[in-house]
């Protein structure tokens, strides 16, 4: 049986497939599972790293906390050696979580005294500084996730933020702090030992602001059972465990290519995201945009759309994807029902773009990627090349034919579109 070496669970799909390719990046042979899975059959022995993805972000805070622990408890019994909470690099969450509620429940099922909240990825402009979260040096609040739909960010101090959701303390940790403890002149949580003493849990906001900060991070608190942040501290764990572990098989390349056609999907509405739909537009490529306010009011419907798709042409884009203005219009409507009809309505052009032979899916938006895995109901995927940072290319266990590219919304570059495309085709 595989040997695993990390365990993690992430809030949503996209967030998994980014944690699973940073692991296999950094060379940890990796699975990635679309919640628990029934079998334990893509369990290769090559695998040290076993990526469980629930979709839990939004959800109410004890249906979180019961999935995230059934899930943790899952990669307990196959044998996990550490544990993961991975969420997004912009800490998506509310003043009622589900961060806080789920990393509390999760220190309180295993005992655990306390541990890190490391959000940070540097190489996608997702930095920590003094406790506070900037978005391309843009303070969290001000950022482009102030108006998020569903997790509007309005606090950019972690610290604060986490502790509206959470009733334990977080205390900020600077790169000088976690220095002089890697060089033995100081430990950094000294002065947070009596509240461990006294039976309280507590966690600590490391600076992360440059790719080597995780490093420092990993060897600071890479023994600890249990940490929690981005994919960028993944990365920093998993190249840790290959310099402990060099007896480890080097991961397999995937075949990431596959022949047949692709169906893009996307309903992230980030900026950037908005931007690579102009940019697959400008190319000439198929587009159509499938109105959410045409959906929730009976006057676009998903026949229309597969219609369309059969004749667009090679490689068509859906995309319900709005800027703000236009997106206020359709709140309108009322803003969860408008969610939940654009993710059933992508999954269910997914599920029957398979059908129709497509064998490659693209999608944008953690959202529509939850609805899109679901929707095909596979289980478990192995981790390919990335087609941009945390942005991997998925191959089910189920169905080798078939490849996913799932990002979230601010990931990838403008073109990424047409690289996934090209990428992914053999």
């Amino acid at each position: 049986m595989a040997e695993i070496f990390l365990g993690v669970v992430a809030d949503d799909f996209t967030g998994a497939s980014d944690a699973a390719s940073m692991l296999s990046e950094a060379g940890l042979p990796t699975v990635l599972f679309n919640s628990v899975p029934d079998s334990m059959t893509a369990l290769r022995e090559d695998i040290r790293a076993a990526v469980v993805a629930e979709k839990t972000r939004t959800i109410p805070a004890e249906e979180a906390k019961e999935r995230m622990l059934r899930a943790f408890d899952w990669l307990k019994y196959i044998g996990a050696k550490q544990l993961y909470f991975k969420y997004c690099a912009t800490f998506d969450s509310t003043e009622r979580g589900n961060i806080g509620p789920v990393a509390d429940a999760v220190l309180e099922k295993y005992k655990i005294p306390y541990t890190v909240l490391a959000p940070a990825l540097p190489v996608n402009g997702r930095t920590v500084r003094g406790g506070r979260l900037f978005v391309n040096g843009i303070p969290l609040s001000e950022s482009h996730m102030r108006n998020h739909p569903l997790t509007p960010m309005r606090e950019s101090d972690l610290t604060k933020l986490f502790e509206t959701q959470s009733k334990n303390k977080a205390y900020r940790l600077s790169i000088e702090e976690m220095k002089d403890w890697r060089s033995g002149r100081a430990h950094p949580s000294s002065s947070w030992k009596e509240r461990e003493q006294e039976g309280e849990k507590y966690y600590l906001v490391p600076d992360y602001y440059e790719e080597e900060h995780g490093d420092l991070i990993a060897g600071c608190f890479g023994d600890l059972p249990f940490l929690t942040g981005g994919s960028g501290l993944c990365a920093a764990l998993g190249r840790r465990l290959r310099m402990l572990h060099p007896e480890m098989q080097t991961v397999r390349t995937e075949e990431c290519g596959t022949a047949g056609k692709a169906l893009l999907l996307a309903g992230s509405c980030s900026a950037i995201t908005l931007k690579q739909i102009e940019d697959y537009r400008e190319k000439g490529k198929p587009t159509y945009f499938m109105d959410p306010a045409g959906l929730l009011q009976g006057t676009l419907g998903i026949k229309e759309i597969l219609d369309w798709i059969k004749t667009a042409g090679k490689d068509p884009l859906v995309y319900s994807s709005q800027g703000v203005e236009e997106r206020k219009r359709t709140e309108t409507l009322g803003l969860e029902r408008a969610a939940d009809c654009i993710e059933k309505s992508m999954g269910e052009l997914a599920k029957e773009a398979v059908k129709l032979g497509f064998s490659r899916i693209i999608s944008a938006g953690g959202e529509t990627s939850g609805a899109v895995t679901n929707a095909l109901g596979y289980q478990a995927f192995y981790i390919g090349k990335s087609v941009a940072p945390g942005v991997p290319i998925m191959t089910p266990a189920e169905n080798p034919r078939l490849r996913l590219i799932l990002k979230s919304g601010g990931f990838g570059q403008t073109d990424f579109f047409q690289r996934a495309v090209e990428m992914s085709e053999a």
